[in-house]
């Protein structure tokens, strides 16, 4: 399967399962809302206080398991695994890209973002960043 066939079943449908590496070598699964972005980047919002944070940390690699049309219909992205700062401040750089995050994922508008960004520092809210490397699976 070609990466861009698997960007656009991951284009089609925001929720899906991410596989990151814990220290045992033993994969750690976390179903997540992603969107795709500019040059095939997705994004996840996540907590620095998850398991799936210092995963991503230790090794910064995960694969994002996407639903197609149906149960036999799938996509897997390998990707190459970037952490962002934890929002420290509700008007930062961490901040503003879970900001533009939200849309995204959600389909509207915050009706508060500066309740939105307090939170996302309260959360400690991170954006995952992952970049495909490796695509497999079966499209229908």
């Amino acid at each position: 399967m070609e990466i861009s066939q698997a960007l656009e079943a991951a284009r089609a449908r925001h929720e899906s399962v991410l596989t990151t590496i814990k220290r045992d070598g033993l994969p750690q699964l976390s179903n997540v809302v992603h969107a795709v972005g500019e040059h095939g980047i997705i994004r996840v919002s996540i907590t620095a206080t998850r398991a799936k944070y210092h995963n991503l940390r230790r090794t910064p690699w995960a694969a994002l398991h996407v639903n197609g049309q149906d149960f036999w219909s799938y996509a897997v992205l390998e990707c190459d695994a970037e952490l962002s700062a934890v929002a420290t401040d509700p008007h930062d750089a961490a901040a503003d890209e879970l900001v533009a995050l939200y849309p995204a994922v959600a389909g509207r508008d915050h009706p508060d973002w500066e309740e939105y960004r307090r939170a996302m520092v309260t959360d400690q809210r991170v954006v995952l960043r992952l970049r495909p490397q490796r695509a497999y699976g079966l499209l229908r």
